[in-house]
């Protein structure tokens, strides 16, 4: 079983660790001790509080769309350079890089320090994790 400590817990969360403490004060979390000693929290438990944290996300978008992951944040960089740009996005602890023509890049306005979402919708999506010590 997966555990996680509670500073990776607020990491993988993208709260403060006082939040998560905060939580397993309130029952939403529930923690156990490592063999340390340490507060860690169950990585299934965490997977299901970062469902619900998601899902309380507003939609006030009229659109619906087949693209399911959005990633809003403030714009950070923009290359123009003849018919192409290069639009960088900062989407919390997400750096998302987007190439797009100058034209479009244009008409949406995009600018360092404005807001701007991008909608990803991938055929391939590589999944990574960690390598177990023997």
């Amino acid at each position: 079983m997966t555990h996680f400590r509670i500073s990776e817990a607020a990491h993988l969360l993208g709260v403060s660790d006082d939040t998560v403490r905060r939580w397993v004060g309130d029952g939403i979390l529930v923690a156990s001790l490592d063999s340390s000693g340490r507060q860690v929290v169950d990585g299934a438990a965490l997977a299901d509080q970062a469902t619900r944290l998601a899902g309380g996300a507003a939609d006030d978008d009229p659109v619906r769309r087949s693209a399911r992951n959005r990633f809003t944040g403030l714009v950070t960089k923009v290359e123009i350079d003849g018919l192409m740009a290069q639009v960088e996005l900062q989407s919390g602890p997400h750096r998302v890089v987007s190439l797009m023509s100058a034209e479009a890049a244009r008409e949406l306005r995009l600018e360092v320090g404005s807001k701007a979402t991008a909608v990803v919708k991938a055929t391939l999506v590589v999944v990574e994790t960690e390598k177990q010590a023997s």
